[in-house]
């Protein structure tokens, strides 16, 4: 062998890229590299015994693809001129290959004759037609290829919703890098195996972000050129506290990064003693901390970290990756769950929060194309228009309040008439229970509003007539006051809680529950963070709920300060006009804790 055939492969040099830090920690392991628009497929072998019903599993899928694409047609009838006639033409195209095509009957010969599994098998001959079609070089054919391919993606799609977590078959210690995670790819991470993960596209109030948090895994969002930077297992670093994505880092930098992960460690071991003492201030004014929910398995973290209740359970999980919205009794056995792990803690469920950018397949055919999904039908909007929905909602809620203290959130109220008529759907509702001896808490649980409009901020007076409680989303609440779309990296460093104008809404709803004599909680991702306790509490809030892995940091701060002081130092921030100065004033208060 000669010299330079045995010399080492160089080295790919150490780069560093810089992003927004958006969950803390220290993430080093190989990276995981998701090509963008690739679904990535499992392949493995299935038994002989089995077969029969992986074929079967198949045909559902088919079936479910039929479906869905059946439901598009029905769309595309109601869309103007020409468009509907194109668009029908082209789903007159899947449904034919979704009935008996070449694609159907190799995908199932695959499973039954090659014994895998129907995700790798839809793969294999997707790939095996594309090379037929590219190989007769013509143009019409090679149209045709991207409909088969939009074909094999739907039936992926829909085999690998339930049945498979996402990076589930990773080396343990993984750090993701993708162009993008929706919210679901997140929530389905398993942090036993993936470390952290980092994002061309994102911003700190992301859901992505908001679930990472939850989560507890460390996050980089809006990375320019990430993707095509690095190779799945290159070793790399990410730092949710500086923003910073290390590329092929040199040694020196590898045993840095490890000092201070094992130092970090160290200190969340000290926090973790804080939980079973209480979230008391100095002069004895004890503060709520609940934790944010999304999911059952975040209940055991939630206790773990000294939760004093669920301050927000979000439902929409229950909608996701099905063909059909969860029944009563579905949605009646899984907050079941909820309330007796909790044992006797409160517990505040948001009726559904979906549209926008949390669409469920499951109640699609209820929402139209919008040229804004943020300000179109979403929340409780859907929910008033599609009165099924809400009563199915509404009635597991009633029906679970008999096996523990639960109290009832509206998302995204504007104005007292939509209160009132959830109050008469629920009257409704409660009647229906009764006649059917349905035991139900009496009192009925308590009926809030989220305060995450402006024009809700602005009218707190009237809604607190309306209302047993608010709680205060601030991370909508910013977006739409300051018109900044919080997931935009383009415009994420202008997401800000600290201008003036989002302040005084809080202050305003703040005062006008304080009159009412209400309960008001904040439940947005300002609640979890240390720096804004001095502030919240100066302005009277007195229940705070944010992700289980904020809850130990927030205490520790709390318990280091005086009423008095945050008030006086609150009543010095309102009467400020500019975020910069509010910000400098904001972080003196903090650097002499």
């Amino acid at each position: 062998m000669s010299a330079q055939q045995q010399k080492p492969a160089k080295r790919p040099a150490e780069q560093v890229l810089q992003g927004i830090g958006v969950s803390p920690g220290i993430a080093i392991g190989p990276a995981h590299v998701v090509e963008p628009g690739i679904i990535e497929v499992p392949k493995y072998a299935i038994a002989a015994d089995a077969i029969a019903a992986e074929r079967a599993r198949f045909a559902d899928a088919v079936a479910r693809a039929l479906k869905q694409v059946a439901k598009l047609h029905d769309k595309a009838d109601t869309l103007p001129g020409s468009a509907a006639e194109e668009l029908g033409y082209l789903l007159d195209a899947h449904s034919q290959m979704l009935s008996g095509s070449r694609l159907v009957r190799g995908v199932d010969r695959r499973i039954a004759d090659q014994a895998i599994n129907a995700e790798a098998a839809v793969s294999e001959e997707i790939a095996e037609i594309s090379q037929a079609f590219l190989a007769m070089d013509d143009d019409y054919f090679a149209a045709r290829l991207d409909d088969v391919r939009d074909v094999g993606a739907r039936l992926l799609r829909g085999l690998m919703a339930v049945p498979y977590q996402a990076f589930s078959d990773l080396p343990e210690g993984s750090v993701i890098i993708a162009e993008e995670l929706s919210p679901a790819d997140t929530a389905l991470m398993d942090p036993r195996l993936v470390g952290g993960f980092a994002t061309v596209i994102g911003g700190i109030q992301g859901h992505a972000a908001i679930m990472a948090r939850s989560l507890g895994l460390p996050a980089v969002v809006g990375v320019p050129d990430l993707v095509g930077k690095l190779h799945s297992g290159d070793s790399v670093v990410v730092d949710g506290g500086t923003g910073k994505v290390t590329l092929n880092p040199k040694p020196a930098t590898l045993e840095r990064y490890e000092a201070r992960r094992a130092e970090l460690r160290r200190r969340q071991r000290q926090l973790a003693r804080l939980r079973d003492l209480p979230s008391v201030t100095r002069d004895g004014v004890n503060i709520m901390l609940q934790a944010n929910l999304e999911l059952p398995g975040e209940i055991d973290g939630a206790l773990g970290a000294g939760a004093q209740g669920v301050g927000l359970l979000r439902t929409e999980f229950m909608y996701m990756n099905r063909e059909d919205p969860p029944s009563e009794d579905e949605q009646y056995a899984t907050l079941r769950v909820f309330i007796e792990a909790m044992d006797g803690r409160p517990v505040t469920v948001r009726t559904l929060d979906a549209g926008s950018d949390k669409l469920a397949f499951s109640i699609a055919g209820h929402i139209q194309p919008s040229l804004n999904p943020a300000l179109g039908l979403r929340a409780i909007r859907l929910s008033l228009k599609v009165r099924p929905l809400l009563e199915a909602q509404l009635a597991a809620m009633l029906r679970v309040s008999a096996h523990g203290p639960i109290r009832i959130l509206l998302p995204m109220i504007g104005t007292t008439a939509e209160v009132r008529q959830v109050r008469e759907v629920m009257d409704k509702v409660v009647r229906r229970l009764r006649r059917r001896r349905v035991p139900i808490a009496d009192p009925l649980p308590p009926l809030g509003a989220m305060i995450e409009v402006p024009g809700a901020a602005l009218s707190a007076d009237s809604l607190a007539r309306v209302c047993d409680f608010f709680s205060i989303g601030t991370n909508d609440l910013t977006m739409y006051t300051l018109a900044i779309d919080r997931g935009d990296e383009q415009v994420a460093a202008l997401f800000d809680p600290l201008h003036p104008a989002v302040l005084r809404l809080i202050q305003f709803t703040t005062e006008a529950a304080l009159r009412a004599r209400i309960p008001i909680a904040v439940c947005g991702e300002v609640a979890g963070d240390p720096r804004y306790a001095v502030l919240l509490l100066g302005l009277g809030i007195r229940d705070l709920s944010m992700s289980a892995v904020s809850l130990p940091l927030v205490k520790q701060r709390i318990r280091s300060l005086d009423i008095g002081e945050a008030t006086r130092r609150a009543q010095s921030i309102m009467d400020q006009s500019d975020a910069g100065v509010i910000a400098a004033m904001l972080d003196d208060f903090n650097a002499l804790a």
